[in-house]
């Protein structure tokens, strides 16, 4: 929970901080929570989850393969996850890039396991790369693209365990064509490896997506984003990002939680009624963007709450 002060406290970028962020494609870690709220936090929400029964993705939940999607936007169905997406210490910074008008448009989890392998480099502008269907639309005239992403650790988050990586200012440049499609194959999860190192993309070889294919990341470059629980980094989906395998030196899974934000002038799955991605379908019928600060002034995507600093209300 947040303390009266917190609510009221700003915590906007500095000028020095944004031009960091515009520099570099990422900021921080900040603190959200301290090391022992969020570790009492998350093994009383990590139990509360399991009930999927108020969740928006039920028809994706059976399908096989289709386990990532139909875990999708557990904030719309969880209290703490619906809180959490409109925390001041988030959604401060975050209007500061994006400007006063803000909604948050998907969240996602991303546990890595004892022995799991890395999530492969990659940068994402139009969400098509899955599915090969655009989930966002910038406005033409606007020199953005992509999502303002805001991945807190729920647990540790290191070298050994799985943390993620950033290629500082790639966030410039699309190395990728979203518009090809890649193809999905199960077997591929945990059985590969690039440049000696085990890293794959949930199914797929996002190699399938560059433009060049004679193209490779300079990890030369490459910052490793070590994060207590309870800290959180912003970045561009479009900055190429990746993690680490989890070592399996440790028996504790490694928990990241997404939240996805773009002004209220992006179009948020512009002509669709599912989403398809990991092999699975999930329909979009109770699916509702997120207002977390400012208005909506274009009435281009369903709502499906009303927000107030701090708290996100959730219809039942």
């Amino acid at each position: 929970m947040q303390t009266a002060q917190q609510q009221t406290q700003n915590f906007s970028f500095t000028p020095e901080e944004l031009a960091g962020f515009h520099r570099n494609g990422y900021a921080g870690p900040f603190t959200a929570y301290q090391p022992d709220e969020m570790k009492a936090i998350w093994k009383r929400q990590r139990l509360l989850l399991l009930d999927r029964s108020k969740a928006i993705y039920q028809d994706g939940a059976a399908v096989s393969g289709a386990t990532n999607i139909a875990n999708y936007d557990r904030h719309l169905d969880n209290d703490f996850l619906a809180g959490h997406i409109c925390r001041a210490e988030i959604v401060d910074r975050v209007a500061s890039v994006l400007g006063p008008n803000v909604l948050c448009w998907r969240t996602e989890f991303f546990p890595k396991y004892p022995g799991d392998e890395g999530t492969d480099w990659h940068q994402a502008d139009t969400f098509a790369n899955a599915s090969g269907t655009p989930q966002i639309l910038w406005p033409e005239d606007e020199h953005f693209g992509g999502t303002i992403t805001v991945w807190t650790a729920f647990t540790e988050a290191n070298e050994e365990t799985a943390c993620l990586q950033f290629i500082p200012g790639t966030h410039k440049t699309m190395f990728y064509d979203e518009t090809k499609r890649m193809h999905y194959d199960p077997d591929k999860i945990n059985s590969m490896e690039k440049e000696g190192v085990r890293r794959g993309f949930f199914g797929y070889d996002y190699r399938q997506l560059q433009i060049d294919p004679h193209w490779k990341p300079d990890e030369s470059k490459a910052v490793s984003m070590i994060m207590r629980p309870g800290q959180f980094i912003i970045f561009w989906s479009t900055l190429m990002h990746a993690s680490h395998p989890h070592l399996g030196k440790t028996e504790e899974m490694r928990m990241g939680f997404a939240s996805r934000y773009v002004p209220t002038g992006v179009k948020i799955y512009p002509d669709s009624d599912a989403i398809e991605e990991y092999g699975g379908r999930v329909s979009l019928e109770n699916y509702g963007a997120v207002l977390v600060c400012g208005r909506d002034e274009f009435g281009h995507n369903r709502m499906a709450t009303q927000t107030m600093r701090g708290k996100a209300f959730v219809p039942r």
